[in-house]
């Protein structure tokens, strides 16, 4: 190729598959020679993570830019979007805040937003052989067409050829196709080349008359049908995802609760318990709780509602008897925040209330500041009981996402943080209580560490009287990206792509 290609994955809906798609085709593209990089101009996400220049961007970008093999930038995701309480969104800009603002007007910031989009892929272009762009929910949104500024109209910026993907899972794969063509424009139609069906469970033969059909009434190729699996692990963008899991089976081993609060975000900070030979359950209800071995508060876009909505629930009253009971807690991030005594808020930047009470499992005070923290961080664990046994001294890598500065009375940290884009540095992260059962950090990406996952469940297992595991975490994510490339590569017409791809220079 002697320039800059681009190719376009749009979906029927979201969660069609768009993000799984291009991640396939940036591992593929690259495994075949070119540079290759993805791109969303706008992505709405909780599951979010923070570049080495410190930028906040959409979790979907990142592992695509995975697949890629290189290094996650601002320039892939330039508008992340994270929903507030209400109709309201905090808009992200080029990896840092720009404001809160309610949706109405957030429309208002088009123009502006466009433009910073076109010069991010503009510098992508440059820089990659190869952009693969993801659209948002459904091109033909004609409510929302005239303020599109990552679909059709990002697909003439680029010139980009649209591949459009379609759910069969859900159902009416076949009207969602046909009918999303039908209320684009004839200009927008020309930018479509053909048809991915995704998440195929069944006898490809009993779908070949529907295929033949929809490719003679549209004119364009189905290009790949895509078969379901569950049995790649790849971290997901949306608590969508969370919806269609299945819990882990049954096994005589380690059984994790996790809460899933309403806001909950990124919740890929627990995918390495999956391969751990532990039970992960994410719950929403008390009586969903059963006897766990662990139970963990995961981060949230809003640490008070999703406090209220837990205190409302009768959910903080059965984690703190479950605490009362010895059952460990871990908080990370918003979850580290709630286990404290206090959250205050003077400035009111997330709630009316000033002060809030939190479980009063740490001795911790939260207050929330306007600024928010965004950074990678190096660690060191610098504890040794509890949920801690033989950690100490262990080297750690992870992010920081938060709006709030968490301090304890007993100046008591869990972690000392070691270093950040800027350099060296030195200060406390997190806090254990004295009986080593309850345990709250800021860090994102915590049991990525695989040495420090492998020795935390085996604390937790001897906690329990359970057998000890020789090896929680082997899986590499390399290994994960090829297997999903295998099979797009078995299932997709992958020449046809590249054809596709080179007649539109």
């Amino acid at each position: 190729m002697n320039k800059s290609q681009t190719l376009m994955i749009q979906g029927t809906a979201s969660s069609a598959g768009k993000s799984i798609i291009v991640a396939a085709l940036c591992r593929i593209f690259r495994q075949d020679g070119y540079r290759v990089a993805p791109f969303k101009a706008q992505n709405m996400a909780l599951n979010s993570f923070v570049t080495k220049e410190g930028g906040e961007i959409g979790r979907a970008q990142v592992v695509q830019a995975e697949a890629a093999g290189i290094e996650p930038t601002v320039d892939m995701n330039p508008v992340l979007l994270k929903p507030a309480l209400g109709t309201g969104c905090q808009i992200i800009v080029m990896g840092k805040v720009f404001k809160t603002v309610s949706t109405e007007n957030y429309y208002t910031l088009g123009p502006s937003l466009i433009k910073t989009a076109e010069e991010a892929l503009n510098r992508l272009r440059a820089e990659y052989d190869i952009v693969v762009i993801e659209g948002a929910g459904n091109p033909a949104e004609i409510n929302l067409k005239d303020r599109d500024i990552v679909n059709m109209r990002i697909a003439k910026m680029a010139d980009a050829p649209v591949i459009l993907v379609g759910d069969i899972d859900k159902g009416g794969v076949f009207a969602s196709l046909v009918g999303t063509l039908e209320l684009l424009d004839e200009d927008e139609r020309r930018y479509v080349k053909g048809f991915i069906i995704n998440k195929f469970r069944g006898d490809l033969e009993l779908l070949k008359d529907g295929l033949d059909i929809l490719e003679k009434r549209t004119g364009k190729p189905v290009l790949g049908v895509v078969p379901y699996f569950r049995d790649i692990r790849i971290a997901q963008e949306d608590s969508v995802y969370l919806d269609e899991r299945q819990d882990s089976p049954v096994k005589e081993d380690l059984d994790i609760a996790i809460i899933r609060l309403p806001h909950i975000s990124n919740y890929d900070d627990f995918d390495p318990f999956e391969e751990g030979d532990c039970r992960v359950r994410y719950i929403t209800q008390r009586f969903e709780f059963g006897n766990p071995h662990l139970i963990i508060l995961p981060g949230t876009k809003s640490t008070v509602s999703d406090l209220e909505y837990l205190r409302h629930s009768g959910m903080v009253n059965s984690i703190l008897r479950k605490a009362r009971e010895g059952i460990p807690i871990v908080g990370i991030c918003g979850g580290y925040q709630m286990l404290g005594q206090k959250i205050l808020d003077p400035l009111g930047v997330e709630s009316s209330e000033k002060e809030i009470d939190g479980f009063g499992l740490l001795d911790t005070v939260t207050e929330f500041i306007p600024e928010k923290s965004t950074r990678q961080v190096k660690a060191r664990v610098i504890l040794d009981h509890g949920l801690l046994s033989g950690t100490e001294g262990l080297e750690l890598t992870g992010y920081e996402i938060h709006m709030g500065q968490t301090d304890s009375q007993e100046n008591a940290s869990a972690f000392r943080i070691t270093e950040t884009p800027e350099g060296v540095t030195d200060y406390g992260d997190g806090m254990l209580n004295e009986s080593g059962a309850v345990l709250g950090t800021y860090m994102h990406g915590l049991f990525h560490n695989r040495e420090f996952c492998r020795i935390f469940l085996n604390a937790l297992r001897r906690r329990w009287g359970l057998p000890e595991a020789e090896n929680n975490v082997t899986t590499e994510k390399t290994d994960e990206y090829d297997k999903l490339a295998k099979l797009v590569r078995e299932n997709m017409d992958i020449p046809a792509i590249y054809r596709i791809m080179q007649d539109n220079t």
